[in-house]
Formats: structure tokens, C-alpha cells, sequence
């Protein structure tokens, strides 16, 4: 059995809900972001339990499909973002299409109507978290970041830096106020 899981957005989350999990005596045969695979089906008094267990970490259960397919595309978002090895240059819309196994339109449409944003809004604010992560271990410059996460240039990273955050990325370098956020808070 497939369950869906709101806010698993870091491998310390899949370690989290797999314990969980277990404690309550299930199986975990997969535990993916957002995604968890039982060796058995579960009963709704079992979703109950599972439930309120996981909620104690921030986490929650979903049963809406639609629920489901926001919280995949913010799942992989994050894993193209976040914890992709290679530079982005990828179509988001075709990554995503590919991913989900649907076409984009409806995808979009479902995310927006859940979420109160668009695709491109909310990737942007992934990108831009990953830009603070970058910038705060300050292990490359702003010219290999805006490679890195497929800017046209340094100006263009600048510019919806500061049009995100208010500040500019040398001001959030120099320590300013504007602190990171978790990703599932963006």
C-alpha cells in the first residue's frame, strides 16, 4: 500500500516517518520523499493512528488525489532544486510532465488550485532558498551559482534574488536579517 505524505521534504524526514512507522509495526518497503510503500494494506482506524503519529513531527497524511499530485510536484521540485548533482538545464514543464506521467496543463492547474501559486512561482522560491544556501557556505562565487542553477547571468539571478527577498545577494552574504527558510516553509 501507497501512503502519501505532506511535508517529507529531506532524507532526516524519510528517516523520521520510516521510524515512526515502524514503531506502530509496519513494514516500509519504500520511503521516498512524500511517498512511503507498506508490505500490507492498512484499515482507516490504521490511517487514524498513522496519522496522528506523524503529525507530531509536521507531518500529514493525504488522501486527496489532488492533495497528492501538489505535493509530488513539490517533491520533485525540491529533488531537481535541492539535491540534483548536475547543473538545471532542464524544460521544468517536460521534467515535470515526466515525472508525474501527465501532461503539464493539468498538472499546473492542479498545483495552482492547491497550493495558491503557480509552478514557476514556487520553483523560483526553491531556487532562490538554494541560492541562500549556497551563498551562506560560500563555497562558490555568484557566477558559478547562477550556472549552477541555470541563470542567464549574474544579473538575472540578482534581480529575482532581490525581487524575492528584497535585499541583494551580496547584502544576504554580508549576514543580513533575511534569514533561510526550511523548505517546506517556501
Amino acid at each position: 500500500m501507497h501512503l502519501h505524505i505532506k511535508n517529507m521534504v529531506c532524507n532526516r524526514c524519510k528517516m523520521v516517518v520510516k521510524a515512526e512507522l515502524e514503531k506502530l509495526g509496519f513494514k516500509t518497503l519504500l520511503v521516498e520523499l512524500g511517498e512511503v510503500t507498506l508490505d500490507q494494506d492498512v484499515s482507516a482506524a490504521d490511517k487514524v493512528r498513522i496519522s496522528e503519529q506523524l503529525s507530531h513531527f509536521g507531518f500529514e497524511l493525504l488522501e486527496d488525489k489532488k492533495m497528492q499530485i501538489a505535493e509530488q510536484l513539490k517533491t520533485a521540485i525540491i529533488n531537481l532544486v535541492h539535491y540534483n548533482k548536475e547543473p538545471l538545464k532542464i524544460n521544468l514543464s517536460a521534467y515535470l510532465s515526466e515525472q508525474l506521467k501527465q501532461e503539464y496543463i493539468s498538472l499546473s492547474s492542479i498545483f495552482s488550485e492547491i497550493e495558491s501559486q503557480t509552478i514557476e512561482k514556487y520553483f523560483i522560491a526553491q531556487k532562490i532558498e538554494k541560492v541562500k544556501e549556497m551563498l551562506t557556505y560560500g563555497e562558490l562565487t555568484l557566477s558559478e551559482i547562477a550556472y549552477q542553477l541555470n541563470y542567464s547571468s549574474v544579473a538575472h539571478l540578482s534581480a529575482q534574488f532581490k525581487k524575492v527577498t528584497g535585499i541583494t545577494p551580496s547584502v544576504y552574504k554580508s549576514g543580513s536579517t533575511d534569514s533561510r527558510k526550511t523548505l517546506d516553509e517556501v
